[in-house]
């Protein structure tokens, strides 16, 4: 697999804005001295990637964003299940805009992979991998979880569309937004 320079200069950008709102913009709680619940801006870069560049491209920088990011703001011991949750962050949205390419036109299309999304990572994968590593009951996690999901099904959407047209119009190539 290749990637243009333009896209992998993109792509760097994206993980580092991820990074810095993951780590340092972003609300934090901890249960038990392991950060159960983090609530930001954090995931809207790596969607942002993976719907501009396809899946690969966002799983890699989920991935990155969360392995350098733990390296340079970590809490508690690394544990690969959230790197992989980072990377699906990024995969998710570009299979949902492989199947409906014409997808990041519409708002409630970007809400419902934003959803789906959040849905599996933050709702059900990371809850069930702190139970499963540190014994943190998922009823304790879900409920703000929950929460966060509504919040970020409302307000992505409209952040990320504005960027795409603000991309589309400044002829930004090495995405699909420049393949037809």
């Amino acid at each position: 697999m290749r990637f243009p320079t333009k896209q992998l200069v993109f792509m760097a950008l994206l993980t580092s804005v991820s990074i810095i709102l993951s780590r340092v913009a972003s609300l934090r709680i901890a249960f038990a001295g392991v950060e159960g619940i983090r609530i930001g801006l954090g995931t809207l870069p790596i969607i942002l990637s993976g719907l501009l560049f396809g899946p690969a491209a966002g799983g890699i920088v989920g991935a990155v964003s969360d392995l350098i990011g733990y390296f340079i703001n970590p809490m508690g011991a690394y544990m690969p299940h959230f790197t992989v949750i980072k990377a699906l962050t990024g995969i998710i949205p570009g299979i949902m805009i492989r199947i409906n390419p014409e997808g990041y036109k519409n708002p409630l299309y970007i809400a419902w992979i934003v959803f789906i999304t959040h849905l599996v990572t933050s709702v059900v994968l990371t809850p069930y991998f702190l139970q499963l590593l540190f014994g943190i009951p998922v009823m304790v996690t879900l409920p703000p979880r929950i929460i966060a999901l509504g919040i970020y099904t409302a307000g992505f959407p409209f952040i990320i569309h504005t960027l795409i047209n603000r991309l589309r119009l400044m002829n930004f190539s090495g995405s699909f937004l420049t393949t037809k």
